[in-house]
């Protein structure tokens, strides 16, 4: 069909622009590297650091502190919000790669009297625009000439392709059927295309501008640090400032004759003990705070962002895969997410009513005259150059899914040629196309209800006629299909000729058989949710098909199973449903039919007002409200720009299954975070009872900051690297999920942190404080007491490391085997003896700065056999829990 405008020229298309603006649609503001480094520092545990650093420098300033303890902490802070920067940003890099095809789209477009392509931000309103199959529309507008199909599914998640006529001169231009809308997809016919509305005046601009005026709100892990980075500041504050009184009523009350002496002291004195209580307070802080966590938590997540992306899963937001783990509620789409997203053969009967899912199962005469039929009863051009991908234009979703059905037929051209055709419309509901040549046939395909009204006969296996009859076996299989919500088309041949006068449907008709369609299930699908309801998540199917066709994808996708109470509702009647009704039944609401975008972020917004951790799985521009707005927004691949914008975990493959992935992988994340946690706070639970103690014990500082700054930033941080490589068991995704308020600490990590931690400071001080440690560690007659001191120093330092580098074989695991997954964690047996050789040469090597000296052998394996204790404890810990307390690891399995 050829079209001929006139257009506009350039003065009136700049006109139009002033007029009405641009067809560019505003989109999500990019941060830039430093707007993600500033949101990383004001992480709360970062905030406590900057503080600790910035009294550290304070002391510096006055003489009264060391340089390098000052750099110390500012070094965990660049790293930390460092490593979390650039992983976000490298990602996000990624994926404005992934979106740059998007600003590649040009459109057809009559300009200056002539045919032109031109950028689709570059349209304006008046534009003609020539939209042929495959185009997408790049503009809302009124179709002036030609007919054709759109795919509107992107916009409004209905799969079937809707038809759009030119309207007649004087024609209400607001009627559907005449309009064409951003985002949709041309299947079918040649059009034209008038602008009516450019960028933000689109629906598809109106649904950016709802986009961008989400509000945001933490995710639970960050809800969990928020809570946890308060409780830590208070017990820091609070704790400096007791340190800091109990040193000095100590000195003023205990070490002193009197108050009065104290006082009557050199200024000297007095100054050096009030400098000491303020470096005592600052490394409460610095012990208190975890240094380490930020920076675990970065790598942790960029580890498991990593391993995502290998299987097809591209993380946009480091905190949504920590989300994806806590999800307890799951909004999905179904077109396209849970089904292939396009009609294909699911079923064929013979007129004898046997059914077959498979080319191949159908016997070979029989097969061979229905891919004959199908091949040659088509309006569509083939290509079959292509055996494996045959070319098809102008065939619809149906004649596409038949025709892909007898793939292997369709380059058997053969010996053919077309006597007459009766084109299909909906009236006759059915096509004919009468063949001669190597078979002299009229070839029938049409609505079952019609064609069988005519078939006398039904070709058996071996391609025989044989009495129809009454076909009650075939209706019964019939009826099955279309309860499973498929569609049907019967196919006949005859060897009466076309009335070409009548166009009437030929009588006396063979059935070859009835096709049965369907947008099938993707093959993953049902294992997919049934690992979801296993993992706790509540599924829920939002569609735009009708209810029995929802109803019987949700019965085959298995998410009607389980609960008899299940619910399927369509949007007309959920719209009438107040708020608190609609709460009430989320529990056993499965399927939500006919629904509107609206409907989609309504759910979303009422699941977490009751405080469920929301997901949202979408491809369509109708999709990206709700996946905006749901705490995890999972966006498929083959999706919208503006919907891929708008998640937080792109599903690159648009397969349902790598969603239970990025679920598991936030499960692991989730659990290695804890397992950090328990060896870090248990370090800083000891450290804190040992720099309290000490002074009491005649040691004022036992562990110096510098040495508590190594421990924290160091060692913490290759631990929680160990830690983030930990496996992703398939038994996570048998645990429910943890509520969005569920404590970052549970009462059995406060058991670990709390019995290890005041073991290892008991520990402490029995080693400071006993005369057989002394002897073990004498340092030789040639040594003043000075270095007798500093041996001991190190001797001390040396054995509180490795009491916690042995505890991380504690805190991996809750249970008695240590070795559990031990090498499905390649990190974990690396990166242990890697810390225990960097403590050996920094110790060795440390000087004046870590305040050590170096060991002999026998000395290195007289702390080593000293600290290993801490190991059967632990396992005693456990023992006694298991036994009067539950093991949790049991507890945990629904």
């Amino acid at each position: 069909m050829k079209f001929t405008y006139p257009g506009l020229t350039d003065q009136e298309a700049e006109a139009s622009r002033a007029q009405h603006g641009s067809n560019a649609v505003a989109s999500q503001e990019v941060e830039t590297f430093w707007d993600k480094l500033l949101g990383n520092l004001k992480d709360p545990i970062i905030i406590i650091l900057v503080v600790a650093l910035l009294i550290t420098v304070l002391l510096w300033l006055f003489g009264h502190g060391e340089w390098y303890e000052s750099v110390g902490i500012a070094f965990a802070v660049v790293i930390a919000t460092l490593v979390a920067t650039w992983s976000e940003h490298s990602n996000e890099q990624s994926f404005q790669k992934l979106m740059e095809e998007a600003s590649l789209i040009v459109v057809k477009t009559f300009r200056n009297g002539h045919l032109t392509e031109i950028s689709i931000n570059e349209l304006v309103v008046g534009d003609y625009v020539l939209l042929q199959p495959g185009d997408t529309v790049p503009t809302d507008g009124l179709l002036i000439a030609g007919h054709a199909e759109v795919d509107e599914a992107a916009l409004t998640g209905e799969s079937e392709p809707v038809k759009k006529t030119a309207g007649p001169e004087g024609a209400d231009p607001a009627a559907e059927e005449h309009r064409l809308f951003r985002a949709g997809l041309l299947v079918d016919g040649e059009c034209v295309m008038q602008a009516s509305a450019v960028g933000d005046k689109t629906r598809y601009g109106q649904t950016m501008k709802e986009l961008l005026s989400a509000e945001d709100r933490l995710s639970p892990l960050q809800h969990k640090l928020t809570v946890l980075g308060g409780h830590i500041a208070t017990f820091g504050y609070i704790g400096a400032a007791f340190i800091f009184v109990a040193f000095m009523v100590n000195n003023m009350f205990l070490q002193a004759d009197s108050f009065d002496a104290y006082w009557a002291q050199a200024s000297g004195v007095i100054v050096k003990d009030f400098v000491t209580a303020a470096i005592l307070a600052i490394i409460v802080i610095v012990v208190a705070v975890p240094e380490g966590l930020p920076m675990m938590i970065a790598m942790v997540l960029a580890i498991n962002m990593k391993k995502l992306l290998s299987v097809k899963v591209l993380v946009r937001k480091l905190l949504g895969i920590e989300t994806a783990g806590s999800l307890n509620i799951l909004f999905t789409d179904k077109t396209g997410t849970l089904t292939q997203g396009r009609l294909s053969v699911s079923a064929f009967l013979t007129g004898a009513g046997a059914r077959y899912e498979k080319l191949e199962a159908i016997p070979a005469t029989l097969r061979d005259t229905a891919g004959f039929a199908l091949r040659n009863n088509t309006s569509a051009v083939i290509d079959a150059s292509d055996p494996n991908d045959p070319k098809m234009v102008g065939a619809d979703r149906t004649e596409q899914a038949l025709l892909r059905f007898v793939t292997p037929y369709l380059a058997q051209a053969g010996n053919v040629d077309i006597v007459d055709v009766i084109p299909f419309n909906s009236t006759r509901k059915f096509s004919a196309t009468q063949v001669t040549g190597d078979r002299t046939l009229t070839l029938v395909k049409g609505a079952p209800e019609v064609i069988l009204q005519n078939c006398t006969h039904y070709l058996d296996a071996d391609g025989g006629a044989v009495d129809l009859g009454k076909p009650d076996a075939l209706q019964a299989a019939m009826s099955e299909l279309s309860s499973r919500a498929m569609r049907l088309l019967a196919v006949a041949v005859t060897e009466a000729p076309i009335d070409s006068d009548s166009k009437a449907l030929p009588a006396d008709l063979t059935l070859i058989g009835v096709f049965g369609m369907r947008d099938e299930l993707r093959e993953t699908s049902y294992a997919s949710v049934k690992a979801a309801k296993n993992a706790g998540i509540h599924v829920i199917m939002i569609t735009g098909d009708a209810r029995e066709t929802a109803q019987a994808i949700a019965k085959d996708v298995g998410l009607l199973e389980d609960d008899p109470n299940a619910i399927i509702i369509t949007s007309a009647e959920l719209a009438q449903l107040p708020d608190d009704e609609v709460k009430a039944m989320l529990p056993h609401l499965y399927v939500v039919a006919r629904a509107f975008p609206t409907d989609k972020s309504r759910l979303v917004k009422l699941a977490k007002e009751l405080g469920l951790v929301v997901g949202m799985t979408g491809d369509g521009v109708n999709d990206a409200p709700a996946v905006k707005n749901a705490d995890v927004g999972f966006a498929m691949g083959s999706g919208t720009e503006m919907t891929k914008e708008s998640g937080d975990i792109v599903i690159l493959d648009d397969n349902f299954s790598s969603l239970t992935k990025a679920v598991l992988y936030g499960r692991t994340l989730f659990k290695s975070i804890r397992k950090f946690l328990i060896f870090q706070l248990t370090v800083g639970i000891s450290a804190v009872l040992v720099a309290f103690l000490g002074p009491f014990l005649g040691h004022d500082l036992p562990l110096t900051m510098t040495q508590l700054l190594w421990i924290n930033i160091i060692m913490d941080t290759l631990a929680g690297l160990a830690f983030a490589g930990e496996a992703a068991l398939q038994r996570y995704m048998l645990e429910k999920p943890l509520p969005r308020d569920e404590r970052l600490i549970n009462a059995d990590m406060w058991s670990a942190i709390l019995i290890n931690g005041g073991i290892v400071a008991l520990f402490s001080m029995l080693f400071l404080t006993s005369d057989w440690t002394h002897t073990l560690f004498p340092g030789g007659d040639a040594l003043t007491a000075d270095a007798k001191a500093t041996k001991f120093a190190t001797a001390f330092f040396t054995f509180f490391v490795f009491l916690h580098i042995f505890n991380t074989f504690n805190a991996r695991t809750q249970g008695l085997n240590l070795l559990e997954n031990f090498f499905d964690n390649q990190l974990f047996p690396i990166i242990i003896p890697l810390i225990m050789a960097i403590q050996v040469l920094f110790i060795t090597f440390g000087g004046d700065v870590l305040r050590t000296v170096g060991l002999s052998i026998s000395e290195w394996i007289t702390v080593l056999l000293l600290a290993i204790v801490i190991i059967p404890l632990d396992l005693l810990r456990k023992t006694v829990r298991n036994r009067w307390f539950g093991n949790p690891v049991q507890q945990q399995a629904p």
